[in-house]
């Protein structure tokens, strides 16, 4: 009885062996291959949920269906016109073809060395067929010498349309490409900011001279004005002046038409009064005309 009982145990842990070693389970983010014996039989499993393989004859090898994440080593390269920088890249990818993938590549660690060199390389390729300016724009761009065609997308996009059809054969996609960060070399850095500085002098001195241009115009506008103004100033003020001498003459002429003697006498008395100041003394010959008109009045009074 012991003997059947212990055979029997045996029998169990044999039977959940078997039967444990027969499924699997795959989830949303799985995609598997089962080979026998170390090679591919059937389909890849890419449906979650529980699944049969033989036991202890064949293995369930398990491969990310999301997207997985490739990140370039900085690299220092020339561009077309030789200036030496430093581009730091990286991608999106997927395993699209099981299969295809586990026979070429086995795994994911090998994959990301073959992604370094496909990428690596077309990265370097592309950037040392562009200027420096191309991968420092964000896309067609109006600069201060040139009108640059191309931008750093586009430079992307065509590192990632180059490596498309080398990685098709392995069973991946690349999703996406991008430049993370693209600087100067040390030697380049120190020119580009002198660069930079005496383009911020030039375009600082045009607008000094555009300014100090239009305050020559304002100024030349003012003067023009100010000179417009005085002597239209000074024309109003001729007429008027002359309107006033004319008013005065006609009346003078009126009162002289009236009292000739009179308005001589008037007009004696104001030159008198221009010319005698103060304690002047007044030296006149018999025949003068004061003499003559105070003559004639003290004549008058003592008649």
């Amino acid at each position: 009885m012991k003997i059947l009982s212990g055979i029997s145990i045996v029998g169990i842990i044999l039977a959940i062996l078997i039967l444990g070693g027969s499924f699997y389970t795959v989830n949303e983010m799985q995609q598997v291959i089962i080979t026998q014996f170390g090679k591919p039989v059937g389909n890849p499993i890419t449906e979650p949920g529980l699944h049969f393989k033989l036991p202890f004859v064949q293995t369930a090898n398990y491969f990310e269906k999301r997207f997985l994440a490739w990140d370039g080593d900085p690299n220092q390269i020339p561009t077309a016109d030789k200036r030496f920088i430093w581009v730091d890249t990286y991608a999106r990818w997927r395993i699209a073809d099981p299969l295809l993938f586990f026979q070429r590549l086995r795994n994911e660690r090998i994959a990301q060395t073959r992604l370094d060199d496909i990428l690596d390389g077309g990265t370097r390729n592309v950037v040392a067929r562009h200027k420096l300016i191309e991968l420092v724009v964000t896309g067609e761009h109006k600069a201060t010498e040139e009108k640059v065609k191309y931008g750093r997308a586009q430079l992307a996009q065509e590192v990632l349309e180059n490596a498309k059809p080398k990685v098709k054969d392995l069973g991946i996609e690349i999703i996406d490409f991008r430049f993370k960060r693209i600087n100067y070399v040390e030697d380049v850095r120190k020119k580009v900011y002198a660069r930079m500085i005496a383009e911020r002098k030039r375009i600082a001195e045009q607008f000094r001279a555009e300014g100090a241009g239009e305050a020559a115009r304002i100024a030349g506008d003012k003067d023009r004005e100010l000179k417009r103004i005085t002597s239209e100033a000074y024309r109003k003020a001729q007429e008027i002046k002359g309107g006033a001498d004319a008013e005065a003459a006609k009346i003078y002429a009126e009162a002289y038409k009236r009292d000739p003697e009179f308005f001589a006498f008037l007009r004696t008395l104001e030159n008198y009064k221009r010319s005698l100041m103060g304690d002047t003394t007044l030296v006149i010959s018999t025949d003068n005309d004061l003499l003559r008109y105070l003559t004639h009045i003290k004549g008058d009074d003592a008649k």
